[in-house]
């Protein structure tokens, strides 16, 4: 270390290990965005970081030092790290934004673009209370375990309760000029009004703003490379499902229900509205559908067959076959696990509510993409 070359050596190898770092929001090397400030290895050994944040108070501050000293300090002749943060400038994070997103004047949906290889499932459902948004974060939950890359929406403005389920109720979003890095638990990056909205404060929004809400939340949020996203839609077909189906028209339905016959007819209407926006219908989720108890034995609370009734109906309406993905049963440990912010399939995965959904998990995730189930929009030519 005493000579200049052997300190050059050392620096062109500390420059390797932090290529090695990637952001924690942004999932790339910090060197490929510019976040490496300088480089300095003293002749006592000592490495001197300099490290750009994309924002001042950065949430993630603390998780950039801490890789950044872990990958430097395992380097051949480093005695010691001191990580010295600064913040991009305004030049720094346009060019940051431009790498990112490109120089369009206008955000764009990448989802919606016709190389995009995204699946998008739009998690309905036609009333409340079916246990969606609980189905919506296990199915992220567990195609997340699966090493896929997952997002969440949660497009349900009145009624939001997903950062709740995966545990980032205090999470903030960072926004680097007009882009917005999500949060994220569990490996699953999600994005809900509920992170702009003070306390408990309720959403008292018209359907153009909500319009606006959801394609922001598409467009300007930066979500890299997604295998799944998942919109956890509000219940019923009003202004977010049409919204949805303009914004994301490759997106699939996924209509969750209960066994009872009522909550299976509307829920019916909900899967009927893919005739209307082109969608493709993914399937029928069952939630709620028994309670096991101690003795063994099945206590169906709200009657049985409303799943499978709700798919062989939208089965004879749409033409194609849409299938029964799944029966979710009813237990405490759902509610519990969703309120404390852990998804049931990762706290308690050998239980029978956690196996039902990721089985769903699985089917939707293996299916080979086609045209079945979709309305091509094509008319008989009369001569």
């Amino acid at each position: 270390m005493s000579t200049t070359g052997n300190t050059t050596t050392t620096e062109q190898a500390v420059h390797a290990a932090l290529a090695t770092v990637e952001d924690p929001e942004i999932h790339r090397p910090i060197t490929e965005l510019g976040m490496v400030k300088s480089v300095q290895v003293l002749p006592d050994g000592r490495a001197r970081i300099g490290v750009y944040l994309t924002v001042a108070g950065c949430p993630m501050r603390d998780t950039i030092t801490k890789r950044v000293t872990n990958a430097v300090s395992a380097v051949a002749g480093i005695t010691a790290v001191d990580v010295e943060l600064d913040v991009m400038n305004d030049e720094q994070r346009t060019q940051l934004r431009k790498g990112l997103r490109g120089d369009a004047a206008e955000p764009v949906i990448p989802f919606a673009q016709p190389g995009s290889l995204t699946r998008v499932y739009c998690v309905a459902s036609g009333k409340g209370g079916v246990g969606k948004s609980s189905v919506t974060v296990n199915l992220a939950a567990a195609m997340a375990a699966k090493g896929l890359s997952v997002g969440v929406v949660d497009a349900d403005i009145y009624g939001h309760s997903v950062p709740r389920m995966l545990g980032t109720a205090d999470a903030r979003p960072t926004k680097v000029e007009n882009m917005i890095m999500p949060p994220q638990a569990h490996g699953v990056k999600v994005i809900s009004i509920g992170m702009f909205t003070p306390g408990n404060d309720p959403v008292v929004w018209r359907g153009p703003m909500l319009h606006r809400a959801l394609q922001q939340f598409l467009a300007d949020v930066f979500w890299g490379d997604l295998d799944v996203l998942l919109l956890d839609l509000p219940p019923g077909t009003g202004d977010i499902a049409i919204s949805t189906a303009q914004l994301v028209p490759n997106a699939e339905l996924l209509v969750v229900t209960t066994p009872q016959m009522a909550a299976a007819e509307v829920a019916e209407r909900a899967g009927t509205i893919a005739l209307q926006t082109r969608q493709r219908l993914a399937g029928v989720v069952e939630n709620m559908s028994w309670m096991e108890l101690p003795d063994g034995t099945r206590m169906e609370v709200f009657g049985s067959g409303g799943g499978q009734t709700v798919a062989d109906s939208l089965t004879r309406i749409i033409g194609a076959p849409v299938p029964l993905l799944g029966q979710v049963p009813l237990e405490t440990r759902v509610r519990e696990c969703g309120d404390s912010g852990t998804p049931i399939v990762l706290a308690d995965p050998e239980s029978p509510a956690a196996v039902a959904l990721r089985g769903v998990a699985d089917r939707l995730t293996t299916r080979a993409r086609g045209l079945a189930g979709m309305s091509l929009n094509i008319s008989p030519v009369r001569k």
